[in-house]
């Protein structure tokens, strides 16, 4: 139960962060949204994402995990912390 909680809070922090960094629209920013395809995301606006998300949470987050949609950044960095612990 812990590990959902856990996984809507990254999910807040990336919906806060995108927010910051571009004018797309919170609602549009779900699990199954995909960075470049739904969001228009380039590669500039997801490595500045994955930095602040590097930052917030102390973690490392490997560029090449070929990570396409929120889910799937969610997902990693929930990883990353139940690693840490």
């Amino acid at each position: 139960m812990a590990e959902q909680a856990n996984k809507e809070q990254i999910l807040a922090e990336i919906k806060d962060i995108v927010v910051d960094q571009t004018d797309i629209d919170p609602d549009k920013i779900t699990l199954d949204a995909n960075f470049k395809d739904n969001l228009d995301l380039d590669s500039l606006d997801i490595f500045e994402i994955v930095d602040a998300l590097e930052d917030k949470y102390d973690i490392e987050i490997d560029g090449d995990e070929g990570m396409e949609t929120v889910q799937d950044l969610v997902d990693y960095v929930a990883k990353q912390l139940d690693e840490q612990k």
